[in-house]
């Protein structure tokens, strides 16, 4: 049975809906298509709350918002860490959790200092050790002179590439650091407990949606925990099968549009959206 809290009114028919972006809305370094740009728009028009919720840095972040033309709204940023809201007039920061860069950057420099290493400044860039490929990692690059200056100033994540990084992963778990594996030479480190699913939870209480009226579409590793969370988590048919085991249903791949036929099939429902949608997704084989 659902629970509804005074925050939550029974009647309220508005969605969540949590949206990776890089594999789900689009492909890294290309436009979205027409479909998903019109997708995002039926469903605001029709009450919902799209949500980004992204491994890039909040600036990479708005680039993409800026692309899908969307102007409102909450952003979720750096894998959960940072949450901020979308305006006419600019853009807000309303929530930073910082990561344990000094221990993280230690260890890597210890074991693998082959290496590279970012150290997210937010709205902004990065500061590196090396220079990371331009369309990897956006925002402006700040080669730092001294390995010191990368926990000099809080961080929200930091990112580790190069080949096989993703073997340091259990390492840096270890030390209370959630790390994710976004691909076996990129590892993004963030602080232990935050992810995707505790942003967005903390958005959907803020907005009083109840949470059975959430929904999460994304296509990789760091999109489990939201896929998870969600009382409908929809993996894109390009996901891996770790990330298929995660979720409820599945929908088409990034390039049939997947996601924009989950979002123009909840902005065609006026009872809120159901599972009677064969079309948009079919349940997630385990």
């Amino acid at each position: 049975m659902t629970r509804t809290t005074p925050t939550e009114p029974a009647d309220r028919q508005t969605h969540l809906v949590g949206l990776d972006i890089d594999g789900t809305l689009l492909v890294t370094g290309q436009l979205p298509s027409p479909a998903v740009v019109a997708s995002i728009k039926a469903a605001r028009h029709a009450g919902h709350e799209p949500v980004l919720a992204t491994g890039r840095s909040l600036s990479g972040a708005l680039a993409a918002a800026r692309v899908l033309e969307i102007g409102e709204g909450y952003v979720v940023a750096s894998n959960g860490s940072v949450v901020a809201k979308m305006a006419r007039a600019g853009c807000e920061v309303t929530g930073i959790h910082t990561v344990d860069a000094k221990a993280v950057v230690q260890l890597v420099s210890a074991v693998r200092p082959d290496l590279a290493i970012a150290a997210e400044i937010v709205g902004v860039g990065y500061h590196v050790t090396k220079p990371f490929p331009r369309q990897d990692l956006g925002g402006e690059q700040v080669e730092v002179t001294r390995i010191e200056n990368l926990w000099a100033e809080p961080t929200p994540r930091l990112v580790i590439h190069g080949e096989n990084a993703q073997y340091l992963v259990p390492s840096i778990r270890t030390g209370g650091m959630t790390a994710t594996r976004t691909r076996p030479d990129w590892v993004d480190v963030t602080p232990g407990g935050v992810s995707k699913a505790t942003a967005l939870e903390a958005i959907r209480r803020e907005l009083g949606i109840p949470k059975s009226r959430t929904i999460a579409i994304g296509d990789s590793e760091n999109d489990i925990s939201m896929l998870r969370w969600a009382e409908r988590g929809i993996a894109m048919g390009n996901a891996s099968a770790l990330v298929r085991f995660s979720a409820n249903y599945a929908t088409k791949d990034i390039d049939d549009d997947g996601a924009a036929l989950i979002l123009h099939a909840l902005a065609r429902s006026d009872q809120g959206f159901t599972d009677s949608e064969p079309s948009a997704m079919s349940t997630a084989t385990h």
